[in-house]
C-alpha cells in the first residue's frame, strides 16, 4: 500500500470493519479511478479484480458507466455517495450497495469504496412494500363495503334501533369473514369454515351442527368477504322469519360442480324448508338482503344467482366461477 493516498489509521478503521463482516469489501482506486487494491472481495468478483482495472472489469460494462461517472463527482466534490448494483451471479440476481467517499488531500486524493451485499434486505423491503400496497388497496374496498351496507341498510329501516341492530350484524359478519382471510396470510378461506363462523351465533345449539355437504373450495379473498355476507343475511333471515324462528332445523348447505359460461364453476345451494309447507316466505322488495343475494354477491364473484320463494321453501342458488376458489385439501 505504500504510495497510496490512505492513511493507515484510515485503512484500520476500514479493514476492521471488513474483518467483523463477511459480507463487507473493500476497493481502493486512485484519482483516475484505477482499482490499486482489494480487500475480501467475494469469489465471483474475485476472479474478475485485475489490478489497475475499473468498475467495468468487476461490475460490467452498464454499472462500470454508471459508477464512474458518480464517482467522477465525489473525486471532484468531496461529498460521500451511495449506489446499487445488481449482479447476476450463478442465475441468481445479487444486489450490491457500494458506499463512496473521497480520501487523501488535494494533491494525492483517492476513493475508497465499502462494498456489502443487500439481496435479502432489499428483498424484504420489495415484499413489505408489495404487502402494504395490497392491504391499502383491500382496506379501501373493505371501506366501500362498508359504506355500502350503512348506506343501503339505512334505506330499509324504519327506527334507529332497527338500523343498529341490522348494521351490526353485517358488520360482524364482515369482521367474521376477514378474520379467516387475515389468518390465512390473504390468500383467502375454505367455504365450510367460513359457513360455520357466519352461522354460529343463529344456528340453535342444541341441534347439533348444520348440514353441509360437498365440495369444500377454498375461496379468494373477494369471494369470501362477499359469501359471507351472503351466508349471514340467508342465515339471519331464517333465524328471523324463516325455518329456525319456527323451531325447525330443516335447512342445508351443498356446494357442487358447476359451469358458468362453459368454464369451471361451483354451485352453492341453500335450501330450507319451512314447517308450514303451504307458507310463502316474503322478501321486500327493495331490502338489502334481497339486494345482497340476487345483486351485490353474484356481481361482486362476476357468478351468477337466483333466490327462489317457493310453497313452504326458501332456495338460493350462487354459481361462482373458478377464478374465485380452488379446490384444496386441508393441510
Amino acid at each position: 500500500m505504500s504510495g497510496t493516498p490512505f492513511t493507515t489509521e484510515g485503512k484500520a478503521v476500514i479493514m476492521e470493519r471488513a474483518l467483523a463482516s463477511a459480507a463487507i469489501s473493500i476497493l481502493y482506486q486512485d484519482a483516475s479511478l484505477a482499482i490499486i487494491y482489494a480487500e475480501n472481495l467475494p469469489p465471483h468478483f474475485e476472479k474478475r479484480f485485475v489490478a489497475g482495472g475499473d468498475d467495468g472489469s468487476l461490475f460490467g460494462e452498464t454499472h462500470g458507466k454508471s459508477l464512474v461517472a458518480m464517482k467522477q463527482r465525489v473525486l471532484e466534490t468531496g461529498a460521500s455517495s451511495n449506489a446499487e448494483v445488481d449482479v447476476t451471479i450463478d442465475g441468481e440476481v445479487r444486489t450490491f450497495e457500494l458506499k463512496v467517499q473521497r480520501t487523501g488531500d488535494r494533491s494525492n486524493y483517492g476513493l475508497l469504496s465499502v462494498i456489502s451485499e443487500v439481496t435479502e434486505s432489499r428483498h424484504r423491503e420489495k415484499v413489505l412494500k408489495s404487502l402494504l400496497r395490497e392491504l391499502s388497496h383491500r382496506s379501501k374496498n373493505l371501506l366501500a363495503i362498508i359504506q355500502g351496507i350503512a348506506t343501503q341498510t339505512a334505506r330499509n329501516t324504519i327506527s334507529l334501533d332497527a338500523f343498529l341492530v341490522k348494521f351490526r350484524g353485517r358488520l360482524q359478519s364482515l369482521s367474521n369473514s376477514q378474520d379467516l382471510v387475515t389468518d390465512s396470510s390473504w390468500r383467502g378461506a375454505f367455504l365450510f369454515e367460513l359457513a360455520e363462523k357466519q352461522f354460529a351465533p343463529y344456528w340453535p345449539e342444541t341441534s347439533g351442527s348444520m348440514p353441509i355437504f360437498g365440495i369444500n373450495a377454498h375461496l379468494t379473498p373477494n369471494a369470501a368477504v362477499h359469501l359471507g355476507l351472503a351466508l349471514h343475511e340467508l342465515i339471519v333471515n331464517s333465524a328471523s322469519y324463516g325455518a329456525i324462528a319456527s323451531g325447525a332445523t330443516s335447512v342445508t348447505l351443498n356446494c357442487r360442480e358447476a359451469k358458468i359460461t362453459g368454464r369451471r364453476a361451483i354451485e352453492l345451494a341453500w335450501v330450507e324448508i319451512l314447517p308450514n309447507r303451504d307458507d310463502v316466505h316474503e322478501f321486500s322488495e327493495n331490502s338489502f338482503g334481497r339486494t345482497v343475494l340476487e345483486r351485490v354477491v353474484p356481481s361482486s364473484v362476476n357468478g351468477k344467482a337466483e333466490l327462489t320463494l317457493a310453497p313452504g321453501r326458501i332456495e338460493y342458488h350462487l354459481t361462482v366461477p373458478e377464478t374465485e376458489f380452488e379446490i384444496l385439501k386441508r393441510s
